[in-house]
């Protein structure tokens, strides 16, 4: 199959079959754009819809974003993951506002030097919002180019990333270049998929190499796998007399980093010494600790087991609010940003007692 027929044979099966009524397809702007293809990295169209439009409703355009408070940002992002997105995301805003008058640039040059914005979300961003011919290449359709030229191997491995560049850039057609690259990645979303691809239904079958091959569950080939590392803490939840839960914020990089979470504390302590470690961390006196269900909460690169324990704040409370933290009405919490684990904490901390691995 030419590369004509490729991209023929795509945006027909797209007329048909592809989505074309995604909320970011509504009022197509460089901004709607952007933000829904910062939101799809790693994350499934499913699960970003409600987020997307929540966050549009609060942040209309770039400038309301741009001059939002870190914290009302993070907060519509909770739930989401990859919480570095969103740091980046109101730094590229900012950007846009004061480096480029509030307009977003259509070069694919300009764009990438805004923070969080790489080569292919910079393509999609021409390619979707300006309708200007940019070659993508995101998860979906490093998948489906993987396979129909059987390119072997990893695709994070520097050769066979380029290889699959360059197949990208060889199908990009001319016309319709904003159809052919939602389309590319509708297929990979719902046809040419990890596992259990529906080659039966596929437009590109007759021309897939993986196919002819009887191959396709090998391509495209896995990350080399390599054993997480495990780690554990104790998270308190502590509450003072009038109710008030105290909450730290995590330093701006690393995990959670920029978010609102529970104080830590040593794993090493024992269950029976976390009053004397409140007192010396934190200058808390408190009530013996009633334990919660532990769980075991998986980043990227290592699983942390999470023990918590609630204990109630007996004497003077020492510590202050400041711009680390704060005590807190749980309702007052729950409109932070927080991370997902933490917020079911304080919302129903007996859920991890059913629902998640005991550690």
């Amino acid at each position: 199959m030419t590369a004509g027929n490729f991209a023929e044979n795509l945006l027909t099966w797209y007329d048909q079959h592809g989505r074309h009524n995604l909320p970011w397809h509504h009022d197509r702007t460089a901004y709607r754009v952007w933000v829904s293809e910062i939101m799809l990295q790693q994350t499934q169209v499913a699960t970003v819809i409600p987020y997307f439009q929540a966050f549009m409703e609060r942040f209309p355009d770039v400038q309301s974003l741009a001059e939002a408070p870190v914290d009302d940002v993070l907060s519509h992002w909770s739930g989401l993951g990859y919480y570095a997105r969103a740091r980046n995301l109101q730094k590229a805003a900012q950007s846009v506002v004061n480096d480029f008058g509030g307009l977003f640039p259509d070069t694919q040059e300009e764009l990438e030097t805004l923070t969080g914005i790489g080569r292919s979300t910079a393509a999609a961003i021409i390619a979707q919002a300006f309708g200007k011919r940019a070659a993508i290449l995101d998860g979906n359709v490093k998948r489906v180019l993987a396979r129909y030229h059987a390119v072997p191997g990893w695709p994070g491995q520097t050769s066979v990333l380029k290889q699959l560049w360059e197949h990208a850039e060889a199908h990009t057609p001319d016309e319709r270049v904003r159809d052919y690259t939602q389309g590319i990645m509708d297929l990979g979303a719902t046809v040419c998929t990890r596992s259990r691809p529906i080659c039966i239904s596929c437009p590109l079958q007759r021309g897939c190499a993986a196919y002819a091959r009887e191959e396709v569950s090998l391509y495209p080939g896995s990350k080399p796998k390599k054993a997480k590392p495990e780690k554990t803490t104790w998270m308190v939840i502590l509450e003072d007399k009038e109710g008030r839960i105290l909450l730290e914020r995590r330093p701006p990089s690393g995990i959670w980093g920029g978010l609102w979470s529970l104080p830590e504390l040593d794993p090493a302590y024992g269950a029976d010494e976390l009053q004397e470690a409140c007192e010396r961390s934190l200058g808390l006196a408190c009530e013996e600790p009633e334990l919660i269900g532990g769980f075991r909460h998986t980043f990227s690169h290592y699983h942390l087991h999470i023990q918590p324990a609630r204990l109630n704040v007996t004497g003077q409370n020492n510590v202050r609010d400041d711009a680390q933290q704060k005590w807190l009405h749980r309702h007052e919490a729950l409109t932070l940003g927080l991370p997902a684990p933490i917020r079911t904490l304080l919302t129903n901390p007996t859920t991890y007692l059913s629902k998640q691995e005991q550690s």
